[in-house]
């Protein structure tokens, strides 16, 4: 059968004139996957390149994918995926999976970037200081999620209600009041990164209430989920289908 035609064009997109050696010694499989991953899926959603690769980025660093990741952030930064763009992903990444998750894809951003003739560090994307982190944070978390908030700090514990003041101010304060990317792209990625962890569906279910509020529909979210498939696997992506379709059931 060999590799279609619209598989062969968006391979091209986003690796221009690169010839896999998995081509050399996996032909079989190169043609299985590059049909699917590149023509099949790509065919569903309303997913642009750029939109593609950011949320395949933000799934891979969940996933702990070392090797994917460096080969899909050339792709990304193909297909016109900023700079800042990447460092917003990465440092997005912190408080959902962990440094020690995040350390070695910071570095691995680091030497490609550089390698690209990128001038580190690139210009800083703060909007918030040691005074105003808890505040700033805090209104975004009541912006995107409302009276669950404030029934979160009600219902805590006294001495785990530190964790709720992190989540305000860390999460929040520090990560995702940044700018570089707006806040519908970073509810993607947050998402993204959700469904590739492993029983976080609790999360994951907050969190499609949140892209909702901040404007990303039900569509969305399965472009989403079904771009991700080909990297995910089928038991994390109907995980997710199932809190996606629980949380926001198909009207009657």
């Amino acid at each position: 059968m060999g590799i279609s035609e619209t598989a062969t064009r968006n391979h091209e997109t986003w690796f221009p004139h690169h010839e896999s050696t998995l081509k050399v010694t996996d032909p079989e499989f190169i043609e299985l996957f590059d049909n699917f991953a590149f023509d099949e899926v790509m065919s569903h959603g309303s997913l642009d390149h750029r939109s593609r690769l950011m949320v395949i980025l933000a799934a891979l660093i969940a996933s702990q994918a070392h090797g994917e990741y460096k080969i899909m952030l050339r792709a990304a930064l193909n297909v016109g995926v900023t700079p800042i763009e990447v460092k917003e992903i990465v440092y997005q990444a912190v408080p959902y999976c962990g440094l020690a998750v995040v350390f070695d894809f910071l570095q691995a951003t680091n030497e490609i970037l550089e390698s690209a003739g990128v001038m580190l560090p690139l210009e800083g994307q703060s909007t918030t200081t040691p005074a105003t982190r808890v505040e700033k944070g805090l209104a975004l978390q009541k912006a995107i999620f409302g009276e669950t908030i404030n029934r979160m700090y009600e219902e805590a514990p006294a001495d785990q209600v530190h964790i709720q003041r992190f989540l305000s101010g860390n999460c929040f304060g520090d990560y995702c009041t940044r700018t570089g990317l707006d806040l519908r792209t970073r509810e993607l990625l947050t998402f993204s990164m959700l469904l590739s962890l492993r029983g976080c569906e609790s999360q994951l279910k907050g969190h499609i209430h949140g892209n909702v509020k901040v404007g990303n529909d039900k569509g969305t979210l399965l472009s989403v989920m079904t771009q991700l498939l080909p990297y995910l696997g089928y038991p994390r992506t109907l995980n997710a289908l199932r809190c996606l379709n629980e949380t926001l059931p198909e009207s009657k």
